[in-house]
């Protein structure tokens, strides 16, 4: 499989190619994806390993990476999901957002970020690589947390999460 990520434009067309590297450094939009993982009114969240290229040792979503060129969303992020968590489950996309962030080190995050949610209670084996530490968060706690403490979340977490959230309270009320 090629290394490859897709550019796109702001509709999410396809419009080139290009590695990771390339496209953090000219900041370039590129596809990406977020998994949110949720079970019985908490969130599974990582905290993103210290030596990781932007974002080192700040809180995040369970799984997010890029699609490959001549790769499917959905075969991405079962991929990803697998890699990064050691597990599969099925999962439901729920919006897509587009940030442009540039980070301290120069690196400039410019994604079309399509972000999906799953619900899986089974065991979680975390790739050491790429997160430090997982913890499971109450809704509550985490909404509090990103109100008072957003420093300690990435970029796009604290963009996708409020969604997320408000989108479990409704599920379980």
């Amino acid at each position: 499989m090629n290394d490859e990520i897709i550019l796109v434009d702001l509709f999410d067309n396809e419009i080139g190619y290009t590695d990771k590297t390339d496209a953090h450094a000219r900041g370039l939009l590129h596809r990406a994806f977020s998994v949110f993982v949720i079970h019985d009114g908490r969130m599974l969240i990582q905290k993103r390993h210290r030596d990781k290229y932007h974002s080192g040792g700040l809180w995040t979503n369970a799984c997010c990476s890029h699609p490959r060129r001549g790769e499917s969303l959905t075969d991405a992020v079962a991929r990803r999901m697998q890699e990064e968590l050691g597990f599969a489950s099925e999962v439901r996309e729920q919006f897509q957002f587009v940030y442009h962030h540039v980070f301290d080190n120069g690196v400039t995050e410019y994604e079309y970020d399509h972000v999906f949610l799953t619900n899986y209670d089974g065991e979680v084996r975390v790739d050491p690589l790429e997160a430090e530490e997982i913890k499971w968060i109450t809704v509550e706690d985490l909404a509090r947390d990103l109100l008072n403490r957003p420093e300690l979340y990435t970029v796009w977490f604290q963009i996708a999460a409020p969604e997320i959230l408000r989108r479990m309270g409704t599920e379980n009320k």
